[in-house]
Parts: C-alpha cells; sequence; structure tokens
C-alpha cells in the first residue's frame, strides 16, 4: 500500500496575459482516491493538473500536498529550486506524449531518473526499474528501444518510469489522448491497478468509461470554472447542470456506433 496524499486547492487563480484560465478554484483531492477531471477543450483542467506539480505558477490562492503550499512560502514568495525539487519527489506525473529517450531501452529509460534525481547505484535503478516495468506488463519489452514499442507500451513505460520513483501522488494528463483507440485499454488497465492499489490520482481524461468505472470523485471544468464535483453515478448519469448536460450529450453522440 503505498503512503496517501491529500491535495487541498483553495482559491486558485490562473492568468495568461488578460485571459483567466482558472476562477476561484476549490477542489480537495482525497488520500488514496482517484479524482477525474473532465470537461471541454480548453476548459483548464490540463491547466489545474500543471499547476498542482507547480509547473505553471498560479497567481493567487494556495494548493497544498499534505498540508505544504507547493512552489510558494508565502503567499507572493517562491520557494527555493531545491524546495521545489524535494516536494516534487513525492509527485509523478504521466503526460500525452511520452517523452522517452529514444536513444535509451526501455529499462534504461525507468532507471535514469532513479539514478539521476534518487542517487541510486546503477545495479540499484537498474533493478527497480526491472521491477516497474514487470508492474505495467512489460517484462518481455526492458530490452526494447521506444522505437520498437508501440504507442501503449511507450506509454506504460512512461508510467513505470514514474511509479520507480515511488510517488504519493499520480498526475495523469490525458495519459491515452495520443494512443490509437485499439491502444487505450492497455493504459487505463494499469492505471486502474494503480487506484486498486491505493495510489492518490488526478486524471484529467476524456474517458468517460474510466471515469464511471475507477474515480471515486469527477469533477467537471468549463471556461475555468469548477462546476461541479460529484460521485461518478451522479456526475455522469443524472447531472443537474445544464453545461455538464450538454457536455455529455456531445460525448455520447461522437461516440455512437
Amino acid at each position: 500500500m503505498v503512503q496517501a496524499s491529500a491535495v487541498e486547492i483553495r482559491k486558485v487563480n490562473k492568468f495568461y496575459g488578460p485571459f483567466q484560465a482558472l476562477k476561484n478554484i476549490d477542489l480537495t483531492i482525497p488520500p488514496g482516491k482517484v479524482t477525474c477531471l473532465i470537461g471541454p477543450s480548453g476548459s483548464g483542467k490540463s491547466t489545474l493538473l500543471r499547476c498542482i506539480n507547480f509547473l505553471e505558477p498560479y497567481d493567487s490562492g494556495e494548493i497544498r500536498i499534505d498540508g505544504q503550499m507547493i512552489g510558494y512560502d508565502a503567499p507572493g514568495k517562491l520557494m527555493s529550486g531545491r524546495k521545489l525539487r524535494e516536494m516534487r519527489r513525492s509527485i509523478g506525473m504521466v503526460f500525452q506524449q511520452f517523452n522517452l529517450w529514444p536513444h535509451m531501452t526501455a529499462q534504461q529509460n525507468v532507471a535514469e531518473g532513479l539514478v539521476r534525481v534518487r542517487g541510486l547505484r546503477k545495479d540499484e535503478a537498474d533493478e527497480r526499474a526491472a521491477e516497474a516495468l514487470r508492474k505495467v506488463g512489460m517484462a518481455d519489452k526492458m530490452a526494447n528501444h521506444p522505437a520498437r514499442l508501440s504507442g501503449g507500451q511507450q506509454q506504460r513505460v512512461a508510467i513505470a518510469r514514474a511509479i520507480a520513483m515511488e510517488p504519493q501522488l499520480m498526475l495523469f494528463d490525458e495519459p491515452t489522448s495520443a494512443l490509437d483507440p485499439e491502444l487505450v485499454g492497455e493504459v487505463l488497465s494499469v492505471m486502474k491497478t494503480l487506484a486498486q492499489e491505493g495510489m492518490t490520482m488526478a486524471v484529467v481524461t476524456h474517458e468517460m468509461g474510466f471515469a464511471a468505472h475507477v474515480a471515486d470523485q469527477v469533477a467537471f471544468l468549463e471556461s475555468g470554472e469548477l462546476v461541479a464535483v460529484d460521485t461518478p453515478s451522479t456526475l455522469l448519469h443524472h447531472p443537474q447542470d445544464p453545461r455538464i448536460q450538454g457536455f455529455l450529450r456531445t460525448y455520447h453522440e461522437r461516440n455512437a456506433f
């Protein structure tokens, strides 16, 4: 069982020049649970996820992980780079693109960060990398370079790279959006396993089936606003807000056969 991590987001605002990407966001990501962020493109989902890791500095409000504010020592006072790096050691992030080093094998891709960031010896890093790759079903592909892996396999290597660092919190930014439809399931299966093990997860996704069956709560954003947060059964099947109703109707129309 991984150690749980709670995220508290309070009155967070984010601007890009005059454009407000996030508007007074209030959200709790409970420890050991899965929170899915859904909504139309451009609604602020990925921006919010990046603010949690402080890849995007938020302009006001607070984001606290296990009680500690990330990015700032006090409102308006940036924390040191060393302190931020230390906080990020407990956060794993998986992006839409796999960002693997093409000249390294799958195992080397996973082990590299363990040597550089965690300071492990090469043999220790290789052993932990192999364990992480086995966990995501890539035991037979450890010696393969990315060019010899499918998109789904590359994304599983990216997930292995993140979990090898033993994070307390995992952030997924539309991890299946760059994949062919037939490869989506293998990545979602790995994420379901992490959820079952009690990993705290925040997932930006357009996979409504995953949100319905795996999420403990679903948050709907539109135009930078957090419209609603509820259980999957309520928000996805009995939404009250017309904005959510319209979004889900469009989703089902696009995915109808």
